[in-house]
């Protein structure tokens, strides 16, 4: 078991990158793509995974990885099930966070923002280019809710898959994509002696105003 101490001791020293203002340009959108293909170019696994936070009408806050799946005129797509707990967190309160750790880079993105349900139609689409696998489980799942053990979703999953047997799986009702417009995105670059390069983007009537934060 793995002592205090030890996780104490535990600690890296960045020193791969710089990132200055002028890198990171006046458009945080494209800068964000630049920094994603470098990631997908040196082969980072999952480079599109990201932690959504989320926060309920109490104010508890929950997080959890999921994916991106497109960036569509500067917002952050994703997909889930409504009914999961981040479902109804984003139906009481729509604001949350989205980050990007890409460990072998030593670099990280914050996105804080509004989200919003995209189109039936829009989820639809995706939902047809899944593969199989994924779409049985998508529709068999009441995501977040308690179940009596495994095999309970391995016998739905049987089932579900000789229904739907040679015919197109439809797209649950309550499942779909959200869409996160940012308001916040700051880029983080890790530095030696964690002086940190971070660099921030505030959207201010609709113009991204650049600063530079200290670590």
């Amino acid at each position: 078991m793995t002592s205090n101490e030890d996780m104490q001791d535990m600690r890296k020293s960045y020193e791969k990158f710089t990132l200055s203002e002028e890198d990171a340009g006046n458009d945080p959108i494209s800068f964000f793509h630049r920094w994603f293909e470098i990631a997908k170019q040196e082969n980072v696994e999952e480079p599109n995974a990201m932690h959504l936070a989320t926060v309920n009408k109490e104010g508890q806050p929950s997080g959890r990885v999921v994916l991106l799946k497109s960036v569509v005129d500067g917002n952050f797509l994703f997909f889930t099930n409504y009914d999961s707990r981040k479902g109804k967190n984003l139906s009481g309160n729509p604001k949350a966070s989205l980050t990007f750790f890409w460990a072998s880079l030593e670099r990280q993105v914050r996105i804080e923002g509004t989200v919003s349900p995209v189109s039936r139609q829009d989820s639809i689409d995706y939902f047809s280019k899944r593969p199989r696998v994924s779409q049985l489980g998508a529709y068999i799942s009441n995501q977040s809710e308690i179940v009596p053990n495994r095999e309970y979703l391995e016998s739905l999953y049987r089932k579900y898959d000789q229904e739907f047997e040679g015919k197109e799986i439809p797209t649950p009702e309550n499942w779909g994509g959200y869409s996160l417009e940012p308001n916040l995105i700051e880029f983080w670059q890790g530095r030696k002696g964690r002086l940190h390069d971070r660099i921030q983007f505030v959207l201010r009537e609709g113009r991204w105003k650049r600063d530079r934060l200290s670590p």
